[in-house]
């Protein structure tokens, strides 16, 4: 008989098994958890050398799962750049203290080298837009400046940074995005979804740089209880399984790679590291009037444009094509849409690919679906299509979304979850960082509130409760990712991925909901984030 290395008694163990069981203890062996239970029960497996720890009546649940998000993009935005949050992330109100950050962070930069910044928000500026290329030359004449905007879908160059580009007033449209123009033509230097024009141009990170990164990614999120991580297109996985093997993460992590036509992603299959799905882009971001609409934005990007609802980055058509493609080779379809035109056209497509090709369980994901409709929520249980939603913009930009970008109506209801719970469709919720912090309480904090960072609840009936939402990041996020054999539930034969928590959100005050701390984070039954001692 294997004894238990570890058998954590004492606590509320919240299992989110089928039969929603809360139990008192659990063994590990390994890596995988041996036993669930009571105390005593499992105390009766108790080996000469097995570790007891006492949980003292805290709670333990699976690890938490980030069901969106571009690690080590948090690790990256502290090495590399400047960081231009406004309230109530960071301090930065106008476009005098953003260019004085930037200033702050490049005192040392020689001539001719870049300067970049991330996070600014042009709604919370008290100019109400974007700075433009001349501002940024003016406070840095001999050096390329690219700064991004907080939704990542687009930054503003200045004049340095568009001549290494080649981009000028004769420059032909891009095939995607735009490069906004002035009345005489010159660019201004604002280009939306479509940042390779510049960051191609831009040195990537040294290898001791990326090593940092993800390092100061990796303490992030391990502090958060994030035990796994999607990274919703990124990086050639191969990398981050040698960093595990190195010693320098500890998460696990899942690669959606970007869809590229006539390729093949790169890919890996350990416990550490995977490829999953294949990531597509419908259109960008409501905040910076790039998301795709049915109806106009509430205050339109122009006063020459009433009627401006956005744009689709792709036709119908095209897109059909697309997600077809993707559909027919059994892969799963990861397609980012927030405006409901972007949902109709996402809808329409995989419904084609569906009648065309039908597939049991293909488990296609709609990203983000902010504006996402009723009648959308009937069409997308019908297909089989599941959601994940960044419902961090109930906090971060609800009240721009009701004041500037939707308007009351449509603001109040972006991430309907329980319109979701009602139809009973399985769905995550996401922080998408580094746009918004790694903060999975944080994540059902605001599914359970609807407080906006301006103290307003924005669409109370759609609300849902804790046990809902923390479904939406352990068990429905592992089954969301095909994960569900091996995480997102404390029961034997599973990873021993857990987090303990110094109370039970269950029965803790639903309103001082991120109050409750991370305790200690356990990834393969080893301990790598440990708050407060707990006692053996």
């Amino acid at each position: 008989m294997a004894y238990p290395d570890q058998i954590f008694i004492n606590g509320t163990v919240i299992t989110f098994d089928k039969e929603d069981s809360t139990v008192e203890a659990v063994a590990v062996l390994g890596d995988r958890i041996i036993a669930v239970g009571s105390t005593n029960d499992l105390l009766l497996q108790k080996g000469p050398d097995t570790e007891i720890i006492d949980l003292q009546g805290n709670t333990i649940l699976p690890g938490f799962f980030e069901a969106h998000g571009h690690f080590p993009g948090s690790g990256f935005l502290e090495v590399k750049g400047a960081l231009l949050w406004s309230p109530p992330r960071g301090s930065i109100t106008n476009i005098a203290e953003l260019i004085a950050a930037l200033q702050e962070k490049a005192q040392n930069t020689p001539a001719g080298q870049w300067i970049t910044g991330f996070g600014y928000d042009p709604s919370k500026l008290k100019e109400k837009r974007h700075p433009n290329r001349y501002e940024l030359d003016q406070a840095f004449p001999e050096h390329p400046v690219w700064i991004t905007h907080n939704s990542g879908h687009m930054g503003v160059a200045n004049s340095n940074a568009l001549e290494i580009a080649d981009i000028t007033k004769d420059s032909s449209a891009p095939v995607e995005g735009l490069i906004e123009r002035d009345t005489k033509g010159e660019p201004t230097g604002l280009i939306q979804e479509n940042a390779k024009l510049i960051e191609s141009f831009i040195p990537p990170l040294t290898a001791e740089q990326f090593k940092k990164a993800i390092a100061l990614a990796n303490r992030d999120y391990v502090a958060q209880g994030i035990t796994t991580a999607i990274i919703a297109g990124g990086i050639d996985p191969k990398f981050f399984h040698g960093a595990h093997v190195k010693g320098l993460l500890d998460i696990r992590l899942i690669n959606i790679s970007f869809y590229k036509p006539d390729s093949v992603p790169d890919h890996v299959d350990t416990d550490w590291v995977k490829s999953k799905g294949v990531k597509l882009f419908q259109d960008g971001s409501i905040q910076g009037y790039t998301g795709w609409l049915t109806n106009p934005y509430h205050q339109p990007y122009s006063e020459e444009d009433p009627l401006f609802r956005g744009s689709p980055i792709h036709s119908r058509e095209e897109l059909t094509k697309l997600i077809n493609e993707i559909h027919s080779s059994g892969r799963q379809v990861v397609i980012h849409a927030n405006g409901d035109a972007a949902i109709d056209d996402v809808l329409f497509a995989i419904g084609e690919a569906q009648s065309k090709d039908p597939r049991q369980d293909a488990r296609h994901r709609i990203e983000h679906a902010q504006t996402v409709r009723e009648d959308q929520l009937d069409r997308i249980k019908e297909l089989g299509v599941t959601p994940s939603f960044f419902n961090d913009h109930v906090f971060y930009y609800g009240d721009d979304h009701r004041d500037f970008y939707l308007g009351e109506d449509r603001a109040r209801r972006i991430s309907p979850l329980k319109s979701a719970v009602d139809r009973d469709i399985r769905f995550t919720l996401h922080n998408d960082t580094p746009v918004t912090p790694a903060n999975p309480l944080h994540l059902v904090n605001v599914a359970v509130n609807r407080l906006t960072s301006g103290g307003q609840v924005l669409g109370p009936e759609y609300r849902i409760t804790p046990y809902q939402a923390l479904r939406a990041i352990t068990i429905d996020a592992a089954w969301q990712a095909f994960e569900e054999q091996d995480k997102g539930s404390v029961e034997v034969g599973k990873l021993a991925d857990l987090v303990i928590l110094s109370s039970n959100p269950l029965t803790f005050d639903p309103t001082k909901l991120e109050e409750i701390s991370i305790l200690q984070t356990i990834i393969g039954g080893r301990v790598v984030y440990k708050q407060a001692t707990v006692e053996v």
